[in-house]
């Protein structure tokens, strides 16, 4: 699909020209026209620094791993294409971004006028949704937090649930430390595009528009900061998960093995009066049952007791 931005305007004409999953025939038409051969798919794939950033004319051709369905718990990678030469801005990308929707929705009440503002606007606009979904991912964080280190285990009796809920912390951590690297990596990557440009376009980038563009590179390391101080925080929530976990499993192995260990007594006592042996002397008993019972029960107290005695259970 083909947008153009200002919409009346002619292709040749156009300061933004935004494709989104374009046809072989409207990336001929675009060529055509301005003389801007947007980058292939292969191309916006590419993650070498030379293959992102690069040269042609007075063209810069600059591309970023930008991050489609953050709306979703599954994040994915979505390569974009940018060529700006002093006359327009071409885009070109194959998911929906809504941080381009975005700002091409604003250009009808806030006009541009060069290509040089869409594409500067395109970055505060991506930098600003990293912003928000590194929030986001804070308050998730914060979430799984207060389910390890604050909520009362006396609330959840059940064994069963206790370790599930940490699970899904493992899975709510796990998630998050893919998105923030996901965000990092295309954050790292609108630095250098924001800084290729006030380098190489200063000739047709205004300088307002070179300082706005050092503000995006400012931003963007505050967000690692942030996003650094958010990576250690999902390192201590998967080890105290991993811990609880343990200890819970420990308290299981040292229940059964209690219970084993209390078992022994009372099983020997009963392989013994088991025995078919033709003379028993108990067997002639009239307490006989009753004394096997009362030792079945005093063998099973005894370890027991020594165990309590010694805070074992």
């Amino acid at each position: 699909m083909l947008t153009l931005h200002p919409a009346s305007a002619a292709l040749a004409d156009a300061l933004w020209i935004d494709l989104l999953d374009p046809t072989e025939a409207e990336l001929t038409d675009v060529e055509a026209a301005t003389g801007l051969r947007p980058p292939s798919r292969h191309e916006v794939a590419e993650i070498e620094a030379t293959s992102r950033l690069r040269v042609a004319g007075e063209t810069l051709i600059m591309s970023a791993p930008l991050i489609s369905g953050a709306q979703t718990p599954a994040w994915e990678t979505a390569p974009t294409g940018f060529a700006l030469s002093p006359n327009r801005l071409v885009t070109i990308r194959f998911r929906p971004l809504p941080a381009i929707d975005s700002v091409a929705g604003g250009l009808a009440e806030a006009p541009v006028e060069s290509g040089a503002e869409v594409f500067v606007r395109l970055l505060e606009e991506i930098v600003d949704r990293a912003a928000d979904r590194l929030e986001a991912t804070a308050d998730a964080l914060n979430v799984a937090s207060h389910a390890i280190f604050h909520e009362d285990e006396k609330n959840e009796p059940n064994l069963t649930r206790r370790t599930q809920k940490l699970r899904d912390v493992m899975t709510a951590t796990g998630r998050a430390s893919e998105h923030m690297s996901l965000a990092r990596y295309a954050l790292v990557c609108i630095g250098r595009m924001a800084q290729f440009t006030a380098d190489r376009g200063h000739d047709f980038v205004a300088p307002e528009l070179g300082a706005r563009l050092m503000g995006v590179k400012a931003d963007i390391a505050s967000l690692e900061q942030f996003e650094e101080n958010l990576l250690s925080r999902v390192q201590l929530l998967q080890d105290a998960a991993n811990a609880f976990i343990s200890i819970e499993q420990n308290d299981v192995v040292k229940v059964l093995t209690i219970a084993s260990v209390v078992g022994i007594p009372p099983v020997l006592v009963v392989g013994v009066y088991g025995m078919n042996f033709k003379i028993i002397p108990e067997l002639s008993w009239t307490y006989g049952y009753p004394y096997c019972l009362a030792l079945i029960v005093v063998t099973t107290l005894i370890p027991l007791i020594w165990f309590k005695v010694k805070g074992w259970m």
